[in-house]
């Protein structure tokens, strides 16, 4: 059995902070001590260096802060060539930006390639896990699975269902996707670290019968993930109106169709009811918020104080590359932001909560990861507290960990990521 050690300050996360408190533990000068991968212990390093095997050496990180690695609930890596493209709003976006990019996946070569641009790109953000789109195509799934296989991340994506809406030669075939997602379930849904999600892009790009369908395969398969988009923009909640008449609202379209439940993401949430949040909570479903895009494409500002009332599971996505930074730093920022514009202060535990443990429990992955609980995987980063001259300035009074952390998810970004840890091995090193 292989012992490693880490010492620097040490912060994770043990619960909820807006429902538990100081649900937190800081450790000053801290020790991780990892075994095969996972997580032993963690604590002071007066009280746990003494434990330590004889030939275990210690990593010290002087001026870092080891965490817990970032989870991101919803990001689209076929975008990344598109982020920081001008001025639309959604759905003019679509047409204009993503479907022309996404084309360029019909070849496995472009579809290999950015895939392995995008997992590094996660981990040199600090990302560990995500949970990510693909596009029409196969083969993009299967290459976002290949490559965060070789690093041996926990990963959940999918292959987009599309029939409607959308360029002819980016929508599913007579099958509607079924063939596809079936394969794609058995070829990599629990294999590794790796979970399937099926995906339709959101309701407009579906017709009522390829809705069903995902609604039919995620009853076969009951532990699969569902991943789309919901009540992210105004003219798109309208265009739902309009497709489907006979529903009451955009949520009634997913769940006339057996897609909302206890595995399913929905992406944005901007613009909900009351019934809306009343129903997602009690299904179990979870939001995942995503500031940046919703503030770059103009599509409004989430309710956090709504989604606190109606006890709705959510957490913090990219949305890359609507979104404009694969930095769960800068997304924290972000999210402080507008929860500022809603007349809500966001604390720096509930956003790091948001970015790690409760990311984590929105994937269903947290009784593997988002803390250093003893027994968990061991995926974490070590964060540089003189990044930038700014930063060291910045940090360097600082002597509460609250207020620590807040100054790191507002001025923090890639540049504070110093070393990635997957499973207890370096991914990434600056």
């Amino acid at each position: 059995m292989v012992q490693k050690a880490y010492r620097a300050q040490i912060f994770h996360l043990l619960d909820d902070p807006y429902l538990a408190g100081d649900a937190y533990q800081y450790f000053k000068d801290g020790l991780l001590i990892v075994e095969d991968g996972h997580v032993k212990t963690v604590g002071p390093y007066r009280k746990l260096a003494g434990t330590l095997r004889p030939n275990t050496k210690i990593q010290h990180y002087k001026n870092h802060l080891i965490m817990p690695g970032f989870i991101d609930t919803h990001i689209h890596f076929p975008q990344v060539d598109i982020i920081g493209s001008y001025g639309r709003q959604l759905m003019d976006w679509l047409q204009d930006y993503t479907f022309p990019a996404e084309a360029a996946f019909k070849d496995p070569k472009v579809c290999a390639n950015t895939a392995r641009f995008f997992v590094k790109e996660l981990l040199r953000n600090g990302t560990t896990s995500a949970l990510v789109f693909g596009t029409v195509h196969e083969a993009s799934a299967d290459a976002m699975f290949m490559e965060a296989q070789k690093k041996n991340m926990r990963l959940i994506a999918g292959k987009v269902l599309m029939d409607r809406g959308a360029p002819k030669n980016l929508l599913d075939g007579k099958d509607m996707g079924r063939a596809a997602t079936t394969r794609l379930i058995k070829k990599w849904h629990g294999k590794d670290r790796l979970g399937y999600a099926i995906t339709p892009r959101f309701a407009p790009t579906s017709t009522s019968e390829q809705l069903a369908m995902a609604g039919t395969l995620k009853a076969q398969n009951p532990s699969v993930h569902v991943h789309t988009h919901m009540c992210e923009n105004k003219n798109e909640i309208k265009t739902v109106s309009e497709l489907f008449p006979d529903a009451s609202d955009y949520l009634d379209v997913y769940e006339k169709h057996g897609l909302v439940g206890d595995k399913t993401v929905l992406a944005h949430g901007v613009h909900l009811s009351a019934s809306m949040c009343k129903r997602i909570s009690a299904s179990g479903a979870g939001m995942s918020l995503c500031p940046t895009s919703n503030m770059f494409i103009g599509s409004g500002l989430f309710k956090l104080a709504q989604l606190r009332r109606h006890k709705v599971r959510h957490a913090l996505g990219t949305d890359i590359g609507g979104g404009t930074s694969f930095s769960l730093l800068t997304t924290m920022s972000a999210a402080y932001s507008v929860c500022q514009l809603r007349d809500l202060s966001l604390s720096s535990m509930d956003a790091f909560y948001m970015a790690t443990l409760g990311g984590a429990k929105l994937l269903g992955m947290d009784k593997y990861v988002g803390n250093f609980e003893p027994g968990k995987e061991a995926d974490f980063i070590a964060l540089d507290l003189k990044a930038t001259p700014l930063v060291a300035r910045r940090l360097k009074g600082i002597t509460r960990i609250k207020a620590l952390m807040f100054a790191i998810m507002i001025l923090g970004d890639d540049r504070m990521i110093s070393e990635t840890f997957v499973m207890g091995k370096s991914v990434y090193k600056k």
